[in-house]
């Protein structure tokens, strides 16, 4: 744990040196008693109590988390964007290089279900679009910056489309709703 930063009266941010720790330090947290909610970012720890601020001295380089479930998501291949981020990666087979990644849920936001992954190839990191799309359908797979995700609603959008799934991946009827959870593993099937 690097720094820990006010987050309202019953609140703090831990900023961790990278996810993993994140990872871990949420697991650590969540396996204590006295917090309302642990909730992993990027590279941040958010957690919120009552009462009393319990203590928040976890070492979670000596905590090991276990592998999160795996979930493969079969993506069709053909959204709008695959041959840009083709061309912005330099790779000639996109879908290949896309498949071969094992990813894992860095962290869950923007919208209910909105799994941000990490794990896929360096040449993948591209910039989002210029111009944000007013809809992007539910179900569509995307790629911007260190992330590839599945979008679990139709939202507006600036990722990169390379294709689509029928994978539900939230349901408030659901419990949990959310079909991935931070530390889970996520395999792109081509189908």
């Amino acid at each position: 744990m690097t720094r820990v930063l006010p987050a309202g009266d019953h609140g703090a941010l831990i900023e961790c040196d990278d996810n993993a720790a994140a990872l871990r330090l949420a697991a650590a947290l969540r396996a204590r008693c006295g917090f309302v909610d642990v909730v992993p970012g990027h590279r941040t720890v958010l957690v919120t109590w009552a009462g009393e601020r319990p203590p928040l001295d976890v070492d979670d380089a000596a905590f090991e988390t276990q592998p999160g479930k795996l979930v493969e998501v079969p993506v069709r291949y053909d959204g709008p964007d695959l041959a840009d981020v083709a061309l912005l990666s330099g790779v000639d087979d996109l879908v290949a290089l896309h498949t071969a990644a094992e990813y894992t849920v860095a962290f869950v936001g923007f919208v209910p279900g909105f799994a941000y992954l990490l794990g896929g190839d360096e040449r993948l990191v591209v910039p989002r679009l210029d111009t944000p799309r007013e809809r992007v359908p539910a179900g569509s797979v995307a790629v911007a910056g260190p992330y590839s995700a599945v979008y679990p609603r139709d939202s507006p959008g600036g990722w990169r489309l390379l294709g689509t799934t029928e994978l539900v991946l939230f349901d408030a009827e659901s419990d949990p709703p959310a079909l991935l959870e931070p530390g889970d593993r996520v395999r792109f099937v081509a189908c």
